[in-house]
């Protein structure tokens, strides 16, 4: 099993914060305060930096940890 990853995304480098298997990035919303003051909030997702196989090669590859833990990637020995 391969990770499936668009081609260009592993050579020019993707965007910060932004899953490379399944594209999950930050959510943006509201803090709201007990006087009702809202604030913005930025949540990002817990991304981690992994050796994986693509295309039979071994490559760093930024992945949420929901994709680490359903075996969306293959790890390199």
């Amino acid at each position: 099993m391969f990770l499936w990853c668009p081609p260009t995304a592993i050579l020019r480098g993707q965007m910060a914060f932004k899953c490379d298997v399944c594209g999950k990035g930050p959510l943006t919303g509201n803090q709201v305060s007990h006087a009702n003051n809202k604030t913005k909030k930025r949540t990002l997702p817990n991304l981690q930096r992994v050796h994986a196989v693509v295309g039979g090669q071994r490559v760093h590859v930024r992945v949420c940890t929901r994709c680490l833990k359903a075996g969306k990637v293959v790890k390199a020995a």
